[in-house]
């Protein structure tokens, strides 16, 4: 049953994501020929307004069918210099409402992670974890934390400033900052310290480390923070864009020597994991399990906006690159470059795949 929920998970982003491009297209009139819940073999389907609406048989997602957006091929086979296109279609726009359609399907999942997040402060939910106070593993010839003068027993008040109230929120500052400078305000018997290290990087998971351990002798339970509504809005938002910062932070460690098998999870790994999260969270409680699959659909949502939003031809941030050109400089782009420049888009997205492919394979292999 876990497969089932993840698949139904990650069919909603996607669908999400198709319908912020169909809203975007009827808005600066371009005709939308079809809209399809799944993909496949055609189920049922209804024309309304010129528009077929379907249902497919497989629910991975769905398609918006735009008018034109064959144009580019067409004019590639016929040696156009420029594409021609008729104005009701995706390429006889003009190139900002074109950049716009692009953007709206990433907005879209923004745009989800945005009310998952608002939800969620709203809500409000209980969790348990342990006190500030660390331990030292003695045992550990050196570790950054030891190596700066920490020790057993020592409260750490705040990293970089920001207030830490238990266990949860030292790891959440400390392992969002791989390979940075950190300053640690520490409770040492009632006596004030402050200490200055660099944190590791986690190679399994980029993940930041300094060596440190809970006091796991006493477990606490907390309430986190309930907003009303317009003040969850707005806790939503920052969130949103924090998970944003916090994804640009993430791709850009694969290029410090992240292990690629586990920083990059194929739709196996992403399926199974939304899956275990629906699973488990709702059996512990309804509360806690909408919790728990809304901020694990937040983030996968969040990177499909980054990944989406990148300027690869064959993805919308492609799309969005050449209408900009398009419109700065007054002058279609000839079919022909676009064609040569979507081979790189192309190997980029193989690469990806080849790469969360292999992981899965070896997360699935090593788990059995």
């Amino acid at each position: 049953m876990k497969w089932l929920y993840g698949l139904l998970c990650l069919f909603f982003l996607i669908l999400f994501h198709e319908f912020g491009h169909f809203l975007a297209a009827k808005l600066f009139g371009v005709k939308v020929e079809s809209f399809s819940v799944g993909f496949g073999p055609i189920l049922i389907h209804k024309k309304i307004h010129g528009t077929d609406y379907r249902i497919s048989l497989f629910p991975l997602g769905g398609y918006c069918g735009m008018k034109g957006e064959k144009d580019f091929q067409n004019a590639i086979e016929a040696k156009l210099p420029q594409i021609e296109a008729e104005k009701d279609s995706l390429y006889g726009i003009h190139p900002l409402k074109r950049a716009l359609i692009g953007f709206a399907g990433p907005f879209f999942n923004f745009f989800f992670a945005f009310i998952a997040y608002s939800l969620i402060s709203g809500i409000g939910y209980k969790y348990y974890t342990y006190s500030n106070s660390i331990l030292i593993n003695e045992n550990i010839t050196s570790s950054v934390a030891k190596d700066a003068g920490l020790e057993s027993g020592d409260i750490i008040t705040s990293i970089n400033g920001k207030v830490t109230n238990d266990f949860s929120d030292l790891i959440q500052e400390i392992s969002v900052r791989p390979d940075e400078d950190l300053i640690l305000t520490v409770d040492r018997n009632g006596k004030n310290l402050s200490f200055t290290l660099h944190s590791e990087m986690d190679k399994a998971t980029g993940s930041g480390k300094i060596g440190i351990a809970a006091d796991t002798s006493k477990i606490l339970e907390k309430e986190s923070k309930k907003y009303s509504f317009f003040p969850a809005l707005g806790h939503g938002f920052l969130e949103s864009c924090n998970s944003v910062i916090l994804t640009i932070k993430s791709i850009g460690l694969l290029f410090k020597g992240v292990d690629l098998d586990n920083a990059v999870s194929g739709p196996a790994r992403v399926t199974e994991m939304l899956g275990t999260t629906v699973k488990e969270g709702f059996s512990t409680g309804f509360n806690q399990g909408l919790i728990a699959v809304l901020s694990l659909m937040a983030i996968i949502s969040i990177s499909l906006f980054i990944m989406n939003l990148l300027p690869i031809p064959i993805l919308d941030g492609g799309l969005i690159l050449i209408a900009i050109i398009e419109f700065v400089f007054h002058k279609k782009i000839n079919p022909k470059i676009q064609y040569y420049i979507q081979f790189i888009g192309l190997a980029f997205i193989a690469l990806l795949f080849i790469i969360g492919l292999q992981g899965d394979i070896k997360y699935f292999l090593n788990k059995n």
